[in-house]
């Protein structure tokens, strides 16, 4: 894989740091601007509604920018709505400036998921995918259990500078690594953008989308309440949490490295096991949730398999949308994060019912046996190998 590739999963570490840290920092927002547990659950809605509205935006605005300049200019207002974030003292604010941050991850992640296809030849999207993913998950894995660390020690407002400072030599790595040509060398060499907008019309497209959607509604309506879990239910010490989070990373890590070598030409198998093993987890962990050792090896388990699914489910999506080289990386992005958005907001719903900490988990099985249903009659289309047939 091209170093460019690399420096790329660099600056998604930080986002994705940002994007996921919530989880770990949750209690301590809520006691710190004075609001409830599921008010500041929504703070991750906020990101994701960002991502979902600023992807094809901005992606379709960037089509004739420079590569590098967009993705530098992408990174450096991210960090300064994380400066902000983390001055402020208004949770009003706070929404403001995650809305903000979002839209910039959102025209970073389009364009460096068009750019890494880019980079490598048209065969190998699925292990490009996974590299950048990577950046994702060792976010997870040390990124988001770090901040929650840093969060326990010096307050969440060191974790929202510390994400900002990060961002910093993130870009310069793309300023010394990334060419300079566009994100597609002319745009009016491809598809017109209305052209490229037409093939979500496409079912297949559409199918694989909503399914990506699905599973990582179930992944971030469990993610982002998992602390409550972790301290409430299990009665661990604060500082479990982060265990929990780099056991959860660490797992999303090897599902992403082995989705990544299958989604390109054998996504069946992962679809067909992770699909059925996700519908029993979720449940299982909501049920063994107060063993603390059992909490932790489904975590880890659970990352593993929401990962492998998830990110195949998105490889498709490029493969779907590739008569939308400029637009595809926009739609992969708008499907992971209408899941970010939906998880913890339907999950939230259920911290108020007699579920408690644990409604989150359940609401993560509800929304896998959804995906289980719609997918079911159409798994030889979903579980094809790579293809840009309509499906009639």
């Amino acid at each position: 894989m091209p170093l460019p590739l690399y420096l790329l999963a660099l600056a998604v570490f930080a986002m994705g740091t940002s994007e996921f840290m919530l989880a770990g920092l949750l209690p301590d927002i809520t006691s710190g601007l004075d609001v409830s547990v599921g008010t500041t659950g929504v703070l991750t809605s906020a990101f994701a509604i960002g991502m979902i509205v600023g992807a094809p935006l901005v992606a379709a605005l960037a089509r004739n920018w420079p590569r590098r300049s967009s993705l530098l200019g992408f990174i450096l207002a991210f960090a300064a709505a994380h400066a902000v974030g983390a001055s402020t003292t208004s949770f009003p604010v706070l929404f403001a400036t995650r809305v903000v941050a979002a839209l910039a991850n959102a025209g970073f992640l389009a364009v460096a998921l068009t750019a890494a296809a880019t980079l490598v030849s048209p065969d190998k999207k699925g292990r490009a995918l996974a590299v950048l993913l990577s950046g994702t998950t060792a976010a997870t894995i040390a990124g988001v259990p770090g901040g929650s660390v840093l969060g326990a020690l010096l307050g969440w407002r060191a974790t929202f500078w510390a994400v900002a400072a990060l961002c910093l030599p993130a870009a310069l790595g793309i300023l010394k690594g990334i060419p300079a040509g566009r994100v597609k060398e002319q745009a009016t060499d491809g598809p017109a953008l209305r052209a490229e907008l037409a093939q979500l019309a496409r079912p297949r497209l559409i199918l694989v989308m909503l399914l990506g959607a699905l599973v990582n509604a179930a992944t971030f309506a469990s993610f982002t309440f998992l602390a409550p879990v972790v301290t409430g239910t299990a009665k661990l010490s604060e500082l479990w949490v982060s265990v929990a989070l780099v056991l959860f990373g660490i797992g999303s890590f090897v599902g992403v490295i082995v989705a990544g070598r299958l989604s390109d030409h054998n996504p069946g198998p992962v679809i067909a096991v992770g699909g059925p093993l996700l519908l029993i987890g979720w449940p299982a962990l909501a049920v063994l949730a107060d063993e603390p050792v059992v909490l932790l090896a489904l975590v880890f388990v659970q990352g593993a398999l929401s990962f492998a699914l998830g990110s195949t489910l998105i490889t498709r999506v490029l493969y779907e949308a590739a008569g939308a080289p400029t637009m595809a990386g926009s739609y992969a992005t708008a499907a992971l994060n209408v899941g970010a958005a939906v998880g913890p907001l339907i999950a939230a719903t259920t911290l108020s019912t007699g579920a408690g900490n644990l409604g989150p988990l359940w609401s993560s099985g509800f929304l896998i046996a959804i995906a289980l249903l719609i997918a079911f009659p159409l798994r030889t289309v979903i579980a094809a190998g790579r293809t840009t047939e309509v499906l009639q």
